[in-house]
Order: C-alpha cells, then structure tokens, then sequence
C-alpha cells in the first residue's frame, strides 16, 4: 500500500556501482535464454485526451470567437526570477493552444527592467519551456524593438497623445483619486505643448533628467472608470545597463506601453494572459488604437495558485538567503527548477493542468491535490523497485553461507511493457526496521520472534528465531530467521504479509546504498503568509528527513540505464547518457516514489 501523505522524496547514491555490462557478465546465465523485454511503452495518464483544454470550455470559445487560420500566440515572461507551477499553466495554454490549431509561439523575454534581470533566468526559462516539451517558434526579446517601440512614443506624442509629465508619485496618486477614492484629476503638463513634450522626452533620453523626474505618460481617458485608462506611464528613467544593449538607453519603455506593440509586431492572433490583466484590455487596445498598429485579441483565464506553499521570487529568495532550502531548485520549493530536481515528470505537469481545465475563474488548488495528480501519473509510468530505508540484517541460519537464487521481478505488475529484472536473494537479507516488532500482537503481522513473514516474490517465507540488540542504544542490530520451506508432500500456508528486502551479494554489487531524504512539507499550514510574524514563523522544522543508510536492490542499475522514465514530453528524445539524474524514477514500494538526485 502506497504512503499517502503529502510529501516528495528523492535519493543519492552513497555508493558507486559497478558498470552495468560488468555486473551482467557476473551474474549466473539462465538455464534457458530469455526473450528480451518488450520495448517498454508509456500507459495513457488522467484525462486521456491531452488536449481537452483546447477542444471544450474557454480556449475553444477563445478560438471560436477569432479562427485564424495561422494561430499565432507568445509566452512572454519576465526574466527576474525562476518560473513557478503557476507559469505553466501559462506555458500550457499559450504554447499548447498554438500547436493544437497548427500554428506557432513565440518565447519572448519581456526584459524591460534591466534593474532585476540576470543571464541566469533567461536560461533556466528556456530550460523549462524545453522540459515541458514545447519549442519556440522564435526565440526574441522586447529589447530587440527599443529602437522602434522609441519611434512609436515620439509618433504618440505628435499625435496629441503623451505627454512629459515631472509629478511625484505622490502627486500622481492624488490625480487618480488617492487612497480615498476622491476625484480624478488632469496632471499640469498634459496640456503642455505637444512640441514641448517632445523636446521634453528627447532630453529625457539624453540624460537631462534623473529617475523618477521625468515620466511619459499616455493621454487616455480620466472619466473612464477603468484605472488603466488614467494616463499610465509609458517611458521612465533608470540608471541601469541592459544585458543586451548596454548603456545606450537611459530611459526603458514599461510594460502597459510594450507588451501589446511586441505582440502587434509579432502578428499575435491571440493574447493569452491571466485576469490580472483583464483590465489592462482595454489600454491595450487603446494603445494599438492610437497608432493605427494592428490589433491582436487579448482574452484572459484564471491564473493557477498553490496553496500550502510561497511562490513569490522575493520570499523564496529570503528562504534561500537564510539556508532554509538549499537553493531554488530545492525540491520542498514549486518553482519548476525544484519540481524537476524532485523528480515531477514534465507530463505529469502537463496533465495535472489538464485536469484543472481552462476557465476565467481563479484556481486555488492545495498541494495535497497537486501531489495525487502526480502519483496518479507516476503510477502508470516508472517502475518498482525494493528499497528498505533504516535496514537490519536477517540472517537465515538454515540456508548455506553461498547460497544463491536468482529471482525475476517485473518492474510492474500492470504493465508488462516495462519489462523484468533479476535480484539475488541469499543467506543474508535486510529489512526495514519498521518491519520488525520484538514483541508480538494479534494485530501485528510483520516479522517478529516465532512468527513467519513473506518476503516479496521470495518462493517461501522466513520466520524470526532470535535478535540480538545494541546494549547502548536498545536498537535491534540483527535478526536470525529460518526459511521456512515445506517438506514434499506437506501444504505450503501463504503468510498474511509480505515486505520489501535487499539481499547481500558481492557478486551483484548488491545492496546499493544510497542516502534517502524524504520531504515533508515546508510549510505547517496552508496559508503561510497568513501565519503569525509572517511566514518564515511557519517554516515546518521536520520538512526533510535522512536515511544515510538506505538499501535498493540492484533493479536500480537497469532502471538507470533505461532512463528517462517516463520517455514523454521534454524527455522524450533524450539520450540516456544526456539523461539527468532526476529522471531516474521510481516508485520504492511500500514506501513512496523517488529520483536520482545531483548531489
């Protein structure tokens, strides 16, 4: 029976095994050969149909409403930071929506704030969009259109329709009603001269002025209701190198004035963003409006939230700054650097999102439903294997100190496409240690003094004789065991339990070690933020859990020579040498699932 508590586990090995051809040459032959194991194929995860968000409910009337014959659609990240389970529902529905109606996405890198970019994100960006599973049409960058997006300002202002404005922010807020809502009112340079402004702006660029004295601001509508229609800045001041063009520009263009000219240069047929910005429509239209540029059609959808956890690049660098994770590919994080390093198949991603569904509604969805979706997924698609995380030896007295018997085990028992794989069993075998009670009870059927036990896939069971324990620590350090085979002719009785064990054989390089961390979650509850001194006072105290001494039977060198497990989505061309570690998946039964880690 799986554990099902929400939690994610991973591995390191402890010890080198020997070269996977090495070990095989080792081990006995066959009496009879064996058929090689079919080519192990990938079983359909829930929902089957991968692309149902795109066929029902908003993204069909999305499409409905504009059929474009040639779907042009962009992701359009900021490179501040490392992107979230949020970002991709993001990255599903813009790169997804385009591939279903046969069109293309752009990968364009919103990169007008040189003041909190790094290399480092752009990278890790396209390294999730890639593990995902998704190629961009194009690669671009908002700066490519600095030049051209300057021309369009200097257009606006001759039309009558921006303006150099010199407020205070203070200032500013007051003119869009303050904090009690009051009345709205002009700034006293919206009606300055329109060769005046451009002067203005053209000094602006060469450096007259320092941050936050001088703004462009686009002359909208004041009595519009709509507080992006409340003449938002399109040009600020910033004191700052760009990664890419250096120290030619002081002044950067904000987003309200970028995102829709890039996505008109672009020709983006549909503007797929989250309803945060749905009130920003109506600006983006009045801005391709006012320069008589093309018009894309910008429809929004509820964003995906997490709860339980934090998302946000400010905390998460705080939790890193302070050593509470290791960094922010921690696998306790969701940032989608952490979800890989964890081990999350990029499908399983993928379909955990399908699952939601696509609509205008906010989806608040608790980590616990997130970890089933993933379970579910890893279920059907990585094989099993034995692992046994605080081991004691079992010695069973009545088999020869050479024994050796070679047992085959499916990597699953529902789905025989994975294939088998062999495992000594042998005079000495280690248990977990939560399988072993010195004392005895009716409602107990694991190992313990006098009673019998299966061990998984072993022919006949073994039944404990003795223990002998530390005298220092009161731990239990060895069992002694006599297997328990029938005489011919006598009825073999099937025991009620049968655990997981790791054999000991020099020849199979077998047990593997490895050290096990399990994670719990970060956080006690599921609203950090909402916690009482904020939420670095709910970090959990027992979110990792270490096993230094962790045993897996030597299945784990055929799974590592298959990987990745499974072969789909961002994974599914790679190489097994290219493979990462943390596509070496499994699920260790009774226990939980795991990955190869880095460490």
């Amino acid at each position: 029976m799986e554990n099902n508590k929400t939690r994610t586990e991973r591995i390191r090995e402890a010890q080198k095994p020997g070269k996977p051809k090495k070990q095989l040459k080792e081990q006995k032959t066959p009496k009879e050969p064996k058929a090689p194991p079919p080519k192990r194929e990938n079983v359909p995860t829930m929902p089957a149909d991968p692309d149902s968000m795109f066929k029902e409910g908003f993204l069909k009337s999305v499409y409905n409403e504009k059929p474009e014959e040639h779907v042009i659609t962009r992701f359009p990240p900021e490179p501040n930071g490392y992107l979230h389970i949020g970002h991709s529902k993001a990255i599903a529905i813009n790169f997804g929506f385009a591939r279903y109606h046969g069109g293309d996405c752009y990968l364009r890198f919103d990169d007008t704030n040189p003041e909190a970019e790094e290399e480092r994100y752009f990278i890790a960006i396209q390294e999730m969009v890639r593990w995902l599973g998704f190629k961009p049409y194009k690669i671009t960058y908002s700066s490519d259109n600095f030049d051209k997006l300057y021309e369009l300002a200097e257009e606006l202002i001759t039309r009558d329709s921006a303006y150099v404005c010199h407020c205070t922010d203070t200032e500013v807020k007051l003119q869009r009603g303050g904090e009690n809502h009051g009345p709205r009112y002009a700034c006293p340079h919206r009606e300055r001269p329109k060769e005046e402004s451009l002067a203005e702006f053209r000094a602006m660029r060469d450096g007259k002025y320092k941050p936050r004295e001088a703004f462009l601001r686009m002359k909208q509508n004041l009595e519009d209701g709509n507080p992006q229609m409340w003449d938002l800045t399109a040009y600020r001041i910033l004191d700052a190198e760009h990664h890419r063009t250096g120290s030619k520009w002081r002044i950067y263009p904000t987003y309200d004035f970028t995102h829709c000219l890039c996505d008109s240069f672009e020709n983006v047929s549909h503007s797929l963003c989250t309803t945060e910005f749905q009130l920003s429509r109506i600006s983006y239209e009045w801005l391709c409006d006012a320069l008589k540029a093309y018009k894309p059609m910008q429809r929004e959808y509820g964003r995906l939230n997490v709860t339980g956890t934090i998302t946000s690049k400010r905390k998460i660098a705080k939790l890193v700054d302070l050593n509470i994770v290791r960094g922010y590919d921690d696998p306790r994080l969701y940032t989608l650097v952490a979800l890989r390093r964890r081990g999350v198949p990029p499908g399983a991603i993928l379909s955990f999102i399908n699952e939601l569904g696509v609509s205008t509604a906010l989806t608040n969805i608790q980590i616990v439903r997130f970890e089933q979706s993933v379970r579910r997924y890893l279920e059907q698609t990585v094989p099993r294997l034995m692992l046994v995380l605080d081991p004691i030896p079992v010695i069973i007295d009545n088999l020869p100190d050479d024994y050796l018997e070679e047992l085959e085990l499916p990597f699953s028992p529902k789905d025989p496409a994975m294939g088998n794989h062999t495992v000594p069993f042998t005079k000495t075998v280690y248990i977990d240690r939560s399988d072993f009670r010195e004392v005895d009870s009716k409602d107990y059927f694991r190992l313990a003094p006098a009673k019998a036990v299966g061990l998984l896939k072993v022919p006949f069971p073994i039944k404990a004789t003795t223990f002998t324990k530390d005298p220092n620590t009161g731990l239990v350090t060895e069992v002694r065991a006599s297997y328990e085979k029938p005489e011919e002719g006598t009825t073999f009785k099937k025991p009620k339990t049968y655990i997981q064990w790791v054999s000991a054989s020099a020849k199979h390089n077998s047990p593997i070690k490895a050290e096990v961390r399990i994670f719990n979650p970060l956080f006690k509850s599921e609203n950090p933020d909402a916690a009482e001194g904020g939420f670095l006072k709910d970090v959990n105290p027992d979110s990792e859990e270490v096993y230094p001494n962790a045993m897996i039977e030597t299945g784990l060198n055929d799974v590592r020579r298959r990987a990745p497990w499974p072969e789909e989505e961002g994974e599914k061309d790679v190489n097994n040498e290219d493979a990462g570690f943390e596509t070496v998946r499994f699920q260790g039964m009774r226990v939980a699932y795991f990955a190869m880690d880095k460490d």
